[in-house]
């Protein structure tokens, strides 16, 4: 649901209805555009729990009004006593250990970020956007289909954790269905309390201490001490340009900000106005196989690797773009070789909104669990659900996570590394005034959401609700497969198959939010994919 203000001062995108009030509530009542934000992420962790909340972790890209830009990772972090043999099993991986369960989860690093934000730049306050969050958890909220979906799917995993089940099950063991109302009253006390204590309360208090003893009773590797150890991080943004525009993204440990300019980079050698919808989609396929075989290899925590900044020379790009061949699929596709690289060392899940505000404030911010129910632990007392972030390392180098992309020892487990992560929340400048935010949701496909929206957007001069509904297409080097919006021209599909792609139908896939100032008034547009949730 994407609305301005009343009075074109302020305007919040997000995927759920309900928490897309809270930020136009934090509005009304005088606060700016970061009170927007508290809001909104706090609301989306009671009432869009399946993808987002304060057991996760996110990364923020915030605009402030003297013109500088800040990347805050809040990104979870690995415990100290991980391993890259954690998830072995008489030394063959088991693929559950990194998605289900104590093992799954990463310190979270939400509740820090957006501390960082409210302390730096808020009018009302820590305890205004927690307090009001705390009461839709503790009077409810309607479970509508795309919800009860969700809790359906996850149910039987869910079940396996009495204090889950606790929040998500009927007393009979099964999931709420559609037009139940859903109380969290665990979750609503831990809320007030955070908004009484501060982030002290979840990182050196209550929660940490209650986080602890569950994951020692249950074969977890986080201790009180690694919540201590947690902090957020600000990070130095990747600035890229675009056809007059500046590009600004997510630095490692997000993949986001790299491989959006990488792509951007790619298909800026390109006629992209007089090129046929096929030629164009077919370079844009060849472009991305292209981003992700380098994502594979070469990304992972810059705080442990050497992230080569050759990724990001348009003159790398360039020696991409010649493997291209314009007519026909490339069959046997690697990574490159950036500038200076040292090559020694080498469905929905998640949810993003964007806030922004006439004094200048444009804040993208993408939060996540992971998969669905993230671990599908709730920590017994607390109702906060945990993420199962420590399957985005590669758990096994070359062997694929919950989305089939794989990995390399750049983005293998450590002690306090933070994986790889392909969350890309963007801001985009013209002149050095901001003019467009945006981000998206679902996994890997986050990075080609927002490419294919700016490539719309600001390379064909789409308008912002026409380039956010046109069809996608998305390829991860790995499965070699284009999936695509069902909803594609028949005659384009066609095309792409005689050149060698093969197809998968996807239901329209994608949850992209959006924001864009056009000189007089803010233009927000929430994904066209979706109805609103709730």
């Amino acid at each position: 649901m994407a609305r301005t203000t009343p009075d074109g001062k302020g305007a919040v995108a997000s995927v759920n209805s309900i928490a897309t009030q809270a930020g136009l509530d934090a509005f009304a009542k005088g606060g700016n555009a970061i009170d927007a934000a508290a809001a909104v992420a706090f609301t989306l962790g009671v009432v869009d729990s399946p993808n987002s909340g304060i057991g996760g972790g996110c990364f923020v890209v915030v605009r402030w009004p003297d013109g500088s830009i800040e990347a805050l990772d809040g990104r979870e972090m690995a415990p100290a006593k991980a391993h890259r043999d954690m998830f072995l099993v008489d030394g063959k991986y088991d693929p559950s250990l990194s998605k289900l369960g104590a093992l799954a989860i990463g310190v979270p690093g939400s509740v820090a970020a957006l501390e960082y934000l409210v302390n730096k730049g808020a009018k009302l306050g820590w305890r205004a956007p927690l307090v009001a969050a705390a009461n839709i958890a503790e009077t409810g909220f309607v479970v509508e289909d795309y919800y009860a979906n969700r809790l359906a799917r996850s149910a039987d995993k869910l079940a396996l954790f009495p204090s889950s089940a606790n929040v998500f099950l009927d007393d009979k063991g099964a999931p709420f269905k559609s037009g139940t109302v859903l109380k969290q009253q665990d979750l609503a006390a831990t809320y007030r309390k955070l908004a009484k204590e501060g982030a002290d309360y979840f990182y050196r208090g209550e929660f940490a201490k209650a986080t602890a003893k569950w994951m020692a009773a249950n074969g977890g590797f986080i201790t009180a001490k690694d919540f201590a150890n947690y902090q957020m991080k600000l990070r130095e943004p990747v600035r890229s340009s675009f056809r007059g525009y500046d590009i600004v993204g997510f630095p490692p440990p997000s993949s986001g900000g790299t491989h959006v300019a990488q792509l951007l980079n790619i298909l800026g050698y390109y006629p992209l106005k007089e090129m046929s919808e096929a030629d164009r989609y077919h370079v844009t396929i060849e472009a991305m196989k292209r981003v992700f075989a380098d994502r594979a290899y070469w990304m992972g925590d810059a705080d442990f690797v050497d992230v080569p900044k050759g990724l990001l020379d348009p003159a790398y790009a360039k020696t991409l773009q010649r493997e291209i061949d314009p007519k026909r699929v490339s069959k046997a596709v690697s990574h490159g070789e950036p500038p200076n690289a040292k090559t020694e060392l080498f469905n929905r899940h998640t949810t993003h909104f964007t806030v922004a505000d006439s004094s200048g404030i444009w804040v993208s911010v993408t939060t996540t669990l992971n998969t669905g129910f993230g671990s599908k632990v709730v920590i017994p007392g607390t109702g906060v659900l945990m993420n199962n972030q420590m399957d985005d390392f590669a758990a096994q180098p070359g062997v694929a996570n919950a989305f089939n992309v794989v990995g390399a020892d750049a983005n293998s487990v450590q002690p306090r590394k933070r994986p790889l992560s392909s969350m890309s929340p963007t801001i985009v400048l013209r002149n050095g005034e901001p003019v467009l935010a945006v981000g998206a949701a679902g996994g890997p496909t986050i990075i080609n959401q927002v490419a294919q929206v700016l490539l719309y957007r600001l390379g064909l001069d789409m308008p912002l609700p026409a380039a956010m509904a046109k069809a996608r297409v998305h390829h991860q080097w790995t499965p070699d497969a284009v999936f695509v919006d069902a909803f594609m021209d028949a005659d384009v599909r066609k095309d792409l198959e005689s050149r060698g792609h093969t197809l998968r139908n996807w239901p329209p896939f994608g949850a992209t939010q959006a924001i864009e100032w056009d000189g007089k008034r803010f233009i927000p547009v929430a994904e066209p994919r979706l109805k609103s949730r709730m």
